[in-house]
């Protein structure tokens, strides 16, 4: 292996880290995986998954938004936890 050094952002270093987390290895390995992906060209896709969002954004235009206020959603959960029981 080669030792490399990079500057990353604060934004870039959190999500490394809780990537790294959830998967049990180290942050340079996340690194490693994403870099092999990237050289491996699965990331080939990317455009058409940009286009595909740029595609959607307005797709619910008309949809009826319900107006929530505090604890609203606190009480949704609880609604639907007591039916799930």
């Amino acid at each position: 292996m080669t030792r490399t050094n990079i500057y990353l952002e604060d934004r870039q270093t959190a999500i490394l880290d809780r990537l790294a987390a959830e998967e049990g290895v180290s942050r340079a390995e996340v690194i490693r995986r994403l870099i092999d992906r990237a050289l491996a060209g699965r990331d080939d896709d990317l455009a058409a998954d940009l286009a595909a969002i740029d595609e959607s954004f307005g797709a619910l235009g008309d949809a009826d938004i319900l107006a929530r206020g505090a604890g609203d959603r606190e009480d949704h959960l609880t609604r639907m936890w007591q039916v799930a029981g």
